[in-house]
């Protein structure tokens, strides 16, 4: 499901399906998955063919507009049947957002930038993007290790 609103998210492997108007004036952007490579079994790989029934998650990702965006991912739950994989069931993930995360990989990749390339405080960039200190700080230890295993293979 492409269209100008999916283009407008540009979060690689989820379309926007609706878009509503909440009471304070935020939006709400409902998502579902657009990569078939969201249904491949993170154990084993293979790509499942039964649904058991859906999630919903509230990723949460870089601010936007005045007013911020909430998004809520409706998500298939699969069955793995693969005869030897210890995992029977799973949500889908995207890597942009992966199982269990609360926050897009461009979110915490933004917040780790701010500390690491502009220069900015911990408490500024948490308080800007909407996240906790040990959110940021974790986010610029994650961009700070990144970066020295790209030196170290560059030398």
């Amino acid at each position: 499901m492409l269209n100008d609103a999916t283009l407008l998210l540009d979060l690689d492997g989820v379309s926007v399906a609706r878009v509503e108007r909440l009471t304070d004036g935020g939006r709400r952007v409902h998502l579902v998955t657009a990569d078939e490579a969201a249904r491949a079994c993170p154990a084993c790989g293979v790509f499942a063919t039964r649904v058991e029934g859906s999630a919903v998650t509230r990723p949460r990702d870089l601010p936007y507009g005045e007013s911020g965006l909430e998004l809520r991912w409706h998500k298939r739950r699969w069955w793995c049947r693969e005869a030897g994989c210890p995992r029977r069931s799973f949500t889908e993930q995207i890597p942009q957002i992966p199982a269990g995360a609360r926050l897009t990989a461009r979110l915490r990749g933004a917040a780790g930038r701010r500390i690491r390339d502009a220069g900015s405080m911990v408490i500024p960039a948490a308080r800007d993007l909407h996240l906790s200190w040990p959110t940021v700080m974790e986010a610029f230890r994650t961009q700070a290790r990144d970066v020295a295993r790209h030196l170290c293979r560059r030398s």
